[in-house]
Parts: C-alpha cells; sequence; structure tokens
C-alpha cells in the first residue's frame, strides 16, 4: 500500500507540487490510495492504488485542470471500490441512483438491518425508487424529484415515507463516503405524510375465536403445530416474530427461567419464562439435531413461512384486517388495562427508547378514564342520593 503524505490534496495543494526531474507521486492523508503523480514538465494526474483479489492494481484517474480535486476525490473512492471487489477500476459514465442503491444494500442493509427491514428497503427500492429514478445520474435527482415520488405514493403513507426514507439513507451514506457532493441529499426538506395509526387489539371475545382456531390447526395435523406454537408464544410475550421462530433451545434457561432473545431488534434481552409460556414450551416435541424451538420443514431450519399459517388460522377466526404483529400490540394494550405503567411494558416489549412505548399513552389514559369511572361510581353509590330519591337534584 502506498504511504500516506502530510497533505490533503486539494487545488491550493496540488497546484503548489514541484518536481525537478522525472516525476513523483504524492499520496493523500485522508484517503489511503488515493494521490497525484507530478512530472517534471508541470504535468499532474489523478492516480488510484489499492490491493484487489488477485493483487495491488493502480489505475489512472484523470489530469489535474481538466478534472477538479474534489471530482478525482469521489472518482477515486469509487474506483477503489471497484478494485478491491476485482473489477474494473475505470468508472461508470456518471454514477447513477442503481448503483448507489445497489452499495446501500451492499455496504448498508446487509450489515445494519435486521432481514425483515433489509425486505422492506429492497421491496421500496425495486417497486418504487428504481423504476422512477434507477438510470438518473446522482447529480441529477433534485427536491422536484423526490417530492414527485413521494406525492405519487401519497395514497399509501406508509410506502411514501418508506421510499424517500431509503433514498435519503442512499445519499446521506454516499456524502459522508464522499461519494456526491454535501448537501446532495434530494429529500432533505421533504415534508413526511403523517401516518395513521395501524395498531389493532384484540378483544376479549376476539382472543377467545383465536384460541379455538389455534386448537383446531394444531389437530389438522403435526405440519401445523410449530405454527401453533409460535403464534401462542407470541401471544404470551409480546414478541416480535422474528424473535420467536429464531429462538433456539439453547436460549430456553429453566433454571433461571427466562428466555434468551439473542436477535432482538434492539440488542439481546430476556423475557420471563411465565407457567403458560413453559406449558407451551413442553408441549413441543424435540426434533433429533434441530436446534430451533420452532422447528421448520427442512432437517435443522426453523419455520420460516409462519405469515402464511397466520392468514389462515385469522381468517378461520374471524379477525378481519389482523397482521401477526399486532398481536405485540395487544400484549401492550392487555398490560395497560391491567395496570401495568408505560415504563415496565417498554421493557417487556424490548424498547430501546422510551419514546416507542409511548404510542400506546392514548391506551392508557383509556384505562385511567375507566378506572376512574369505576372509582367514582363506587364511591358516589355512598355519598350521592339516588335519582328519584327526595334531595336529589
Amino acid at each position: 500500500m502506498p504511504r500516506r503524505s502530510e497533505f490533503r490534496i486539494g487545488k491550493r495543494t496540488v497546484e503548489a507540487l514541484r518536481v525537478k526531474r522525472g516525476d513523483a507521486v504524492f499520496w493523500d492523508r485522508d484517503l489511503a490510495g488515493f494521490g497525484v503523480r507530478v512530472h517534471a514538465t508541470g504535468r499532474k494526474v489523478y492516480v488510484v492504488q489499492t490491493r484487489g483479489p488477485d493483487g495491488p492494481r493502480r489505475a489512472t484517474l484523470g489530469r489535474h485542470g481538466e478534472m477538479s480535486p474534489d471530482e478525482a476525490r469521489i472518482r477515486a473512492r469509487l474506483a477503489i471500490d471497484r478494485m478491491k471487489r476485482g473489477e474494473d477500476p475505470s468508472p461508470p459514465p456518471a454514477l447513477t441512483v442503481a448503483d448507489l442503491a445497489e452499495r446501500y444494500l451492499r455496504t448498508h442493509v446487509a450489515v445494519h438491518c435486521k432481514p425483515g427491514s433489509a425486505r422492506l428497503y429492497r421491496l421500496a427500492l425495486r417497486r418504487h425508487i428504481l423504476p422512477a429514478l434507477g438510470a438518473r445520474p446522482v447529480g441529477a435527482v433534485g427536491r422536484g424529484d423526490a417530492a414527485d415520488l413521494h406525492r405519487r405514493l401519497r395514497d399509501f403513507p406508509h410506502m411514501a415515507n418508506r421510499a424517500a426514507r431509503v433514498l435519503s439513507g442512499m445519499y446521506r451514506q454516499a456524502e459522508a463516503a464522499g461519494l456526491v457532493p454535501p448537501g446532495s441529499d434530494p429529500c432533505r426538506a421533504l415534508r413526511y405524510y403523517r401516518e395513521p395509526p395501524r395498531e389493532r387489539f384484540l378483544a376479549p371475545d376476539e382472543y377467545r375465536r383465536l384460541g379455538r382456531a389455534l386448537g383446531e390447526a394444531e389437530a389438522r395435523g403435526p405440519s401445523w403445530r410449530p405454527a401453533v406454537a409460535a403464534i401462542r408464544m407470541l401471544i404470551l410475550t409480546g414478541c416480535r416474530k422474528g424473535e420467536i421462530v429464531t429462538l433456539r433451545w439453547d436460549d430456553v434457561d429453566l433454571t433461571a427461567g427466562e428466555l434468551r432473545l439473542r436477535s432482538a431488534k434492539s440488542g439481546p434481552r430476556m423475557v420471563p419464562l411465565t407457567a403458560p409460556l413453559l406449558r407451551v414450551l413442553e408441549g413441543i416435541p424435540r426434533a433429533g439435531g434441530n436446534p430451533w424451538v420452532i422447528p421448520g420443514r427442512k432437517p435443522g431450519a426453523h419455520l420460516t413461512d409462519l405469515s402464511y399459517h397466520w392468514r389462515r388460522i385469522a381468517a378461520r377466526a374471524g379477525l378481519e384486517g389482523v397482521r401477526i404483529h399486532d398481536l405485540r400490540h395487544s400484549y401492550a394494550s392487555r398490560a395497560l388495562a391491567l395496570g401495568e405503567g408505560l415504563a415496565a411494558i417498554g421493557r417487556l416489549l424490548g424498547h430501546a427508547q422510551a419514546g416507542t412505548t409511548a404510542r400506546y399513552a392514548h391506551l392508557m389514559r383509556d384505562a385511567e378514564t375507566a378506572a376512574a369511572r369505576r372509582v367514582g361510581d363506587s364511591i358516589a353509590a355512598h355519598i350521592l342520593p339516588r335519582r328519584g330519591a327526595p334531595g336529589a337534584g
């Protein structure tokens, strides 16, 4: 690898470089592998060098004067990235939104996002962002283009906002990497739509219908039993779907009385192993050689099609429009009805921030109003005259 110089390549520093004979390469102090070759004749050429799968590689970017240092730096980052992957270092004619999306999926989504979130990101890209903007150079996408994309999806505010946030994330990551100039994010001034609440809470009668539908599904045969067990665990814990289907038997600690969730969204956490939850676990037969609590169809795999089973069980129970994630909301709703505070519910649900649990504040107000009504009615029976009695107002 080339050694870095003590200066940062910029217009003034490059123009000040001189060599008396031959040529010399001066390497940038901030971007490893980015340099400028200076000839005794005064000619200056931007170059890059890095190690690829087949060893060290070097490429020429262009002449100083025909290319600004800032433009050369952006092209250098792209060329180095391509060379490290064993690709042609020559940059494409212009970096497109599709190029930006591919890099965003590879370096951010695949590394930092849970599988469920990654699927939503890819969906927003495939269905909305790339068909509208994929072929456009990144520098040619302005605020109006982002606003048009957002406005076309206004009938679906959740998807409209998600598409805009993904597009914004792509540009902000590119800015941080020096691939586009600062301030390039076309969504930076976008006003996002207000998203209507999507929570749906099960009523007591719906819980009873769901319980009957689960029993009927369990009686259909062994293929339904893992899904039924998973749904019962979701109902009893308020966990996310991914947290239950990726639970291993090694994570069930009977001694400590808890489940260890390794793949929780906000980081590893513990879930109390209650008596009802223990009954569900005791009814799950352990498949030989399969480490997963909720086994799938393939040997050694966990269940991957829980949503398929849920849709049929929910239809059987008459739960129109109820998503499997609404079991989590229903758990929070029932906890509030039983008098638990938002802080305790946030811990039970594994929320990293108190603001996430605050979405249930309106339910707490409803529960408090109902409690105040019950208490008031009870006291009023002793201190207020009955209606129609002498002295009643």
